[in-house]
């Protein structure tokens, strides 16, 4: 299943970094915001990615043409720094298609600019790329938090003008909402038993 990740806004609320790298690029650790966001869906085997770049795209493009594996992986280095033998890779499963969308469009342009690249797919995931999430999930819905599930409807006359967007998975503001009407509907039963009481049973309590 193929991941389009957005990563052409401007990134005005993270202006100090902004000026001069686009947010996804914005470091953890060694490694900036998009390769953590790339790693976590490939753990879950999803390696086939459409970036689509608007603001510094060309940072974004820069950074994996120049990709040095040795930073994240064991590797021994022998003969004077002449020969590098890597004991792990990061990146060698990964297909990643880089699309320039535009500096100032919307999500829905964007997606709109990267349809020829989906093919004929008729789900895919997507979402931003200049967050990541702490919460630890199961294996089976990590894969999906904050991801909308794009597809195109069968009826539709015209290509992709039936798209919607579905979750894939609960999000976190959907669990701890439902978790928090469980809660009202407990409290309300416990007082509306209390109340039902008569008070002679109430006495000989």
């Amino acid at each position: 299943m193929k991941v389009v990740l957005f990563c052409g806004g401007l990134g005005t609320r993270l202006r100090e970094y902004s000026e001069t790298i686009p947010k996804p690029m914005a470091n953890i650790g060694y490694r900036p915001i998009l390769w953590h966001l790339m790693k976590y869906y490939a753990h879950f085997g999803h390696t086939e990615f459409i970036l689509c770049l608007g603001y510094r795209g060309d940072l974004i493009k820069q950074y994996f043409l120049d990709y040095n594996e040795c930073l994240s992986n064991d590797f021994e280095l022998s003969g004077g720094g002449k020969h590098v033998r890597l004991y792990g890779r990061d990146i060698d499963q990964w297909k990643i298609t880089f699309a320039d969308t535009g500096l100032h469009s919307n999500i829905g342009q964007r997606l709109k600019a990267v349809q020829r690249y989906l093919g004929d797919d008729p789900i895919f995931l997507a979402n931003y790329s200049d967050g990541l999430a702490g919460r630890t999930r199961s294996p089976a819905s990590s894969a999906y938090v904050r991801v909308r599930a794009f597809t195109r409807s069968r009826s539709a006359t015209t290509p992709w003008s039936g798209i919607s967007a579905t979750s894939a998975a609960p999000t976190s503001g959907s669990t701890a909402a439902s978790s928090r009407s469980s809660a009202r509907s407990s409290t309300t039963s416990r007082r509306a038993r209390s109340s039902s009481r008569s008070p002679s049973s109430a006495s000989s309590a």
